[in-house]
C-alpha cells in the first residue's frame, strides 16, 4: 500500500520508527518530513499529508504530533480527508469501517511505539463497510450549513 506519513517536531522518533517498520512491511511509504527535531509548525505537515493523500499519491496517510490534536486538524481542513485521531486500535478499526477515514493521526506523547504500531495495523487492515455508512460518510463532504 502506498503510505503518506507526516509530523512535527515532538513525533520525529516515532514517525521514524514507523516508516523503518512500515517499509518491512512491504509498504511504499513516503516520508514527508521532517526528518530532524527542529521546531516545525505542525499545519504544514499536515497540509503536505492531505495534498498527498487527496492527489492520489498516497492511499492512506498516517499524521503525527505531540498529542495528534493539532495535525489532525490540520489534516481535516482538506475536503477530500477524513483524520480520525485514534491512540488504540479499536478507533482505528471503527474510523475505516464506519467513516472511511483514509488518514489516522496519533499523539507521539500519548501513544507508545507498540500501540502506534496496534493502531497502524488496524487502520490499513480494515476495509470500509458501506451500507448504511455511505449516506453518512457522504454528508461529511458535503455538509448541510
Amino acid at each position: 500500500m502506498r503510505i503518506a506519513i507526516a509530523s512535527d517536531h515532538a513525533a520525529t522518533g516515532l514517525k521514524a520508527d514507523l516508516v523503518q517498520w512500515l517499509g518491512e512491511l512491504g509498504h511504499d511509504v513516503a516520508d514527508l518530513g521532517p526528518q530532524a527535531g527542529e521546531s516545525v509548525d505542525y499545519p504544514d505537515y499536515g497540509y503536505k499529508l492531505a495534498q498527498a493523500v487527496a492527489s492520489g499519491q498516497a492511499e492512506r496517510g498516517i499524521a503525527l504530533c505531540g498529542s495528534g490534536i493539532g495535525i489532525s486538524i490540520a489534516v481535516n481542513r482538506n475536503p477530500a480527508l477524513r483524520c480520525a485521531l485514534v491512540g488504540e486500535p479499536l478507533s482505528a478499526k471503527l474510523a475505516r469501517e464506519h467513516n472511511d477515514a483514509n488518514a489516522i493521526a496519533m499523539g507521539a506523547r500519548l501513544t507508545g511505539l507498540d500501540m502506534a504500531k496496534a493502531c497502524v495495523e488496524a487502520f490499513l487492515s480494515t476495509e470500509f463497510a458501506g451500507d448504511r455508512h455511505v449516506r453518512r460518510v457522504t454528508k461529511l463532504s458535503n455538509p448541510a450549513f
